[in-house]
């Protein structure tokens, strides 16, 4: 019969548990030695697993979670429900009732009493102006001023100024003058009367401005495209309804801010507010065309990194304070610079026109116009023949065939979302 020899007493009662577990292997000091030296090992090993085990989880929830923060952060202006195919309407918020009907029109288009609220602005005749007074005029003194880089404020000697957009870069002055020619295809009044020319010294416009020229570091022979000063301009910060929270116009995002109590309208500030919305839409549609990069695709992209950037002024866009109208500024980027970098960026282009479904009439009426006529490049070029002398030609190229194409696809993505608004908000009650 096996017998077991008690081992000495443990110090402790753990001792004596491991000690009792370790009688088991004869009982010597061998075997004690070993059954000490496994307990050690496990212990080791115990703590280190029970360390470094919460502290991989830990980094791996972080990534985790990392990753799930940026994905949102891009995603919260991509994501939209009317991305679905064959998308319904969403419900009315309220009620059934409708917007008044002098707000919206055919359920996706303002109406009389906003459009007959819209600030005048700038057209036709105004530009005509702007161009043959820069023609006949003398300039006396360059200065810094209007933006960044070379460009500068010039002065005429009538006391008048006009804002100087110089490029080493040629399809910058494209894109701002093309841009600007569009607009006024479109009928959109707010841009800045604008006409290009060519740095000469010895013309009348820039006979005086030898030095300033020189300290701007201007090269002779170049072209230019002069904008019309603009003052008391304050800036435009973006609506709440483009913002994350709500990022989307339809007619019932109209209803909520007017509700069923007409009386509302007779508040001012409402029919302002609306006022602006109408013109915002304009430069949606606008800046889709274009694939203007600074404007608002800079806050939209910026956004990943700055939560805040929407609540910060919009790029590029002021607003006349006697008259708030919204003056788009600065459409260098737009039609050339733009296009190519569409595979970055088109995502932001996109996600404001995709969830936009209020139009003004007269900028649609254009639109449908020239998707069924595909005449925008011909609009274009012959604007660009007929407006600039030989100078200006020999150094400035007209726009190329390639951004023709492009643009022609943006108007049909355009029309497009007319009519997929048009298929869920058609108001067939209309009066």
């Amino acid at each position: 019969m096996r017998q077991y020899n008690n081992l000495e007493e443990p110090a402790t009662r753990n001792e004596c548990v491991i000690a009792s577990l370790c009688s088991d292997f004869n009982g010597g000091a061998r075997h004690k030695n070993f059954c000490l030296l496994s307990v050690i090992i496990g212990f080791t090993v115990g703590l280190l697993f029970g360390i470094f085990l919460p502290i991989l989880c830990l980094e791996r929830s972080v990534n985790e979670t990392r990753v799930s923060n940026d994905a949102a952060i891009r995603n919260v202006f991509v994501n939209n429900s009317f991305k679905i195919q064959n998308a319904t309407p969403p419900p009315p918020p309220i009620s059934f009732l409708q917007p008044d009907n002098t707000l919206i029109e055919d359920g996706i288009y303002w109406g009389y009493r906003i459009e007959n609220a819209l600030p005048e602005g700038y057209l036709e005749e105004k530009h005509d102006a702007w161009t043959t007074y820069v023609r006949k005029g003398v300039a006396v003194k360059l200065q810094n001023g209007c933006g960044r880089m070379q460009n500068r404020l010039l002065s005429f000697e009538d006391g008048r100024q006009g804002c100087v957009r110089y490029r080493q870069n040629t399809d910058q002055i494209q894109g701002e003058l093309f841009s600007f020619y569009l607009a006024q295809i479109l009928k959109l009044p707010n841009l800045a009367p604008s006409t290009v020319t060519t740095v000469i010294l010895d013309s009348p416009l820039w006979k005086n401005l030898e030095n300033d020229i020189a300290a701007a570091q201007w090269h002779s022979n170049r072209p230019v495209v002069i904008t019309q000063y603009i003052s008391n301009l304050d800036s435009s910060n973006i609506p709440a309804v483009f913002k994350p929270i709500e990022r989307h116009l339809n007619k019932f995002d109209v209803f909520n801010m007017t509700g069923s109590n007409v009386n509302v309208l007779d508040n001012g500030s409402v029919i302002k507010n609306l006022v602006e919305l109408a013109q915002w839409s304009d430069l949606i549609v606008f800046d889709y065309l274009t694939a203007n990069l600074d404007r608002i695709v800079n806050n939209l992209y910026n956004y990943q990194w700055n939560v805040n950037i929407m609540d910060a002024p919009a790029h590029n866009l002021a607003k006349k304070l006697d008259t708030n109208l919204l003056v788009f500024l600065d459409n260098e980027s737009g039609l050339l610079h733009g296009y190519r970098l569409l595979k970055k960026y088109e995502i932001y282009h996109s996600v404001l026109l995709d969830n936009l479904c209020l139009f003004r009439k007269p900028t649609v009426e254009v639109i449908r116009s020239l998707k069924k006529h595909k005449n925008v490049g011909h609009l274009l070029r012959n604007m660009f023949e007929k407006r600039n002398n030989p100078q200006v030609k020999d150094v400035l190229p007209s726009l190329p065939e390639k951004s023709i194409k492009i643009l022609n696809e943006r108007i049909e993505k355009v029309y497009n979302q007319i009519l997929k608004c048009e298929s869920m908000y058609f108001d067939s009650n209309r009066t």
